[in-house]
């Protein structure tokens, strides 16, 4: 019985990449029964997001250095629009930091760019089967950093003076509300929201919502 067909995007700003990618997955397909199909490929955030909304792809292949935005930030947003299917990470970064935000940002796997010719078709398989990816060496990393974490995020909180309604306002913004949804979550007006959003973006050196999205989940800030 032929294995069921498995609807991709492709996401990454290099189009030697994405090409070199669809070579990849042609020649990995029938010794690893693996039934690919390729229904788009995006560069950007946008494309990403108006793909996914329309096409519905199975499994998106995401890189994490796309253009205006992070992969983190294409993440959020993708759950933020409900998207259903499953999102494995294909990225040349290989610090604890990025893979722990970006399983924490609800990735389902992460393969190292350098290791996709040997990585990519288990991970697929692994993925499409409802279970997360991580290989040894990267889940080396993301312990690592969890493990670091755990012990490390209180002093953060303390080390950047976040109050408490500071906390819970990023909280919420991590979780794709708006100024008028967190207002109405905390019983606050929304110029309260916005002022404390000023106060948050000081303390993380950061000027707006996907940076200070992307860097409190790298400090561990916050839980998605």
């Amino acid at each position: 019985m032929p294995s069921p067909q498995v609807s991709i995007l492709l996401v990454d700003d290099e189009p030697r990449f994405r090409e070199g990618l669809r070579t990849l997955l042609t020649f990995y397909a029938a010794p690893h029964d693996l039934n690919l199909h390729i229904i788009g490929e995006a560069a950007t955030v946008d494309q990403t997001l108006a793909i996914a909304s329309q096409r519905q792809p199975q499994l998106v292949l995401l890189d994490l250095e796309l253009p205006t935005d992070s992969g983190i930030e294409t993440l959020l947003q993708l759950r933020q629009q409900q998207y259903t299917g499953k999102v494995l990470v294909l990225s040349a970064h290989e610090e604890e930091e990025w893979i722990f935000a970006a399983m924490q940002a609800g990735a389902q796997g992460y393969v190292f760019k350098e290791k996709a010719t040997r990585e990519l078709p288990p991970a697929i398989q692994t993925v499409m089967a409802g279970q997360i990816y991580l290989s040894p060496d990267v889940a080396t990393c993301f312990f690592r950093r969890f493990q670091s974490l755990s012990e490390g995020t209180l002093q953060s909180v303390r080390a950047l003076a976040l109050t408490e309604r500071e906390q819970e306002v990023l909280h919420w913004l991590v979780q794709g509300e708006s100024n008028a949804a967190i207002a109405r979550r905390l019983y606050v007006t929304v110029a309260t929201v916005k002022a404390h959003l000023t106060s948050i973006f000081e303390k993380l050196a950061v000027r707006n919502r996907s940076q200070a999205i992307v860097k409190a989940m790298r400090l561990g800030l916050v839980q998605t």
